[in-house]
């Protein structure tokens, strides 16, 4: 085992992963992989390469050239299928995965992103006499539930009333409106029930039982300051969920916005594709980028890039005993979302893409005698919904050839609880009153 190493066949495979060989000892790569590498196949399957050539004919059939079709399989080291694999294509909602990648090289998984709540003025008889001022760094799942927790925060404080402004500073975004006063108007809704749509309404009966009904009226108005206010005492310290349940939850829906708002975060969808690119191991052509969420036929990313951010992804969060399956949905227990209607083999880690003539699949099965095999499929045509079903079957007929296996691989099974039900609101939230209002900026 030790002469693969030494031999430099590891290496092509180390590179597109991005490990470096004394990060990862043969111990650890082989329960990594869950399968012995001497167990894999040097060259392609002459039997896989027959599947892969069925399933092009089988799209030529149905008008859809192969010229327009891209695939890449790989297990460990070994290169199990290709066919344009290197062309960077539409690659529609995998750009998603080079915005996951760039957020965790940047942040790390257990990144929370802070907004802080403070005033300009005082309380007096649950009355804040002043602005209510909120300042934000990038969170992209602010939400009803969110304004809510914050919104019963400041009741907590003895605040029902805000005779001045509220006003919005820094990076600040609610329900994904990327417009600040617009955010900053829901967010008024949000913090006095009375004004609560439908939607939100429905939104409080699920969370915590116990949780109280706050209301915080705002007399004044929304004013957006592009410079922090000075003077201000801070009154609460909100904190997102973790990196690791806010992406998990954008890749499950595939949720455009989200994906925005981290790649504008990160510095843009050029740093996304320079940071992925590096990660990933392959070429700056291969990861062409115009923004974070997939949106337009303008991002471009090769089938072989796709599987190396995986990689790296797998990688990055080894160490954290945390895999791809924290990020992206699970075939057979994230029935949600993309997941809806698909019949992927259960097990699988997958990131979906569609765009109006793009359909893409790519992520991580796990096999009896293939180990986890790494794909990626962009298919160019009209005919989405048919794409979708030929990528399922191909799936579905690879893993009949390579065997189901026994168990779920530790490597790429779901590590953290990815909640979405009820939220606590109040100190027990993600909310930290700031005791005596000695704090300021």
């Amino acid at each position: 085992m030790l002469e693969l190493f030494s031999s430099g066949l590891m290496g092509a495979w180390l590179d597109m992963a991005g490990i470096k060989p004394n990060q990862l000892n043969v111990a650890d790569l082989l329960e990594w992989q869950g399968v012995s590498l001497l167990a894999l196949p040097t060259e392609p399957d002459p039997a896989d390469e027959k599947t892969m050539d069925q399933y092009l004919r089988q799209l030529s059939t149905k008008g859809m050239a192969a010229g327009n079709q891209a695939v890449w399989m790989q297990s460990g080291q070994s290169l199990l299928a290709n066919h344009q694999g290197k062309v960077p294509v539409p690659a529609a909602s995998l750009t998603k995965i080079a915005t996951t990648l760039a957020a965790l090289e940047t942040w790390g998984p257990a990144h929370a992103f802070e907004t802080l709540i403070g005033t300009t003025g005082t309380i007096k008889n649950g009355v804040l006499q002043g602005d209510l001022v909120v300042t934000g760094s990038g969170d992209p799942f602010f939400v009803w539930e969110e304004a809510i927790a914050l919104s019963a925060a400041l009741n907590r404080l003895g605040i029902r009333r805000v005779n001045g402004n509220l006003i919005i500073v820094g990076d600040f975004s609610m329900n994904y409106q990327p417009n600040p006063t617009l955010s900053g108007q829901l967010l008024k809704q949000g913090l006095d029930n009375k004004y609560w749509p439908r939607f939100t309404a429905v939104q409080y009966a699920a969370m915590y039982p116990k949780t109280p009904k706050p209301q915080v009226v705002i007399a004044g108005g929304i004013r957006v300051s592009s410079v922090p206010l000075p003077k201000q005492i801070l009154l609460v310290r909100h904190k997102s969920m973790s990196l690791t349940q806010i992406i998990k939850q954008m890749n499950i829906y595939s949720n455009n916005e989200m994906a925005e708002m981290l790649a504008k975060s990160v510095g843009g969808a050029s740093m996304v594709s320079q940071i992925a690119a590096k990660s990933a191991g392959v070429p700056n052509e291969e990861i062409q980028l115009v923004n974070g969420s997939g949106l337009g036929v303008e991002n471009r990313i090769s089938p072989r890039a796709a599987c190396g951010m995986l990689l790296a992804i797998q990688n990055h969060l080894h160490s954290q005993q945390m895999s791809v399956a924290d990020m992206f949905p699970v075939s057979g227990r994230d029935r949600r979302g993309t997941m809806l209607a698909r019949k992927i083999p259960t097990g699988t880690v997958i990131k979906t893409g569609t765009l109006n003539a793009v359909s893409a699949l790519a992520g991580v099965m796990p096999t009896r005698d293939r180990g986890l095999v790494w794909f990626a499929i962009i298919n160019g045509g009209n005919d989405v919904e048919a794409f979708r079903q030929q990528q399922d079957v191909l799936l579905q007929n690879l893993l009949k050839r390579w065997g189901v296996a026994e168990t779920p691989p530790p490597a790429i099974t779901p590590s953290s609880a990815i909640a979405d039900g009820a939220k606590v609101l109040g100190d027990t939230h993600r909310n930290k009153i700031v005791s005596g209002f000695q704090a300021k900026f």
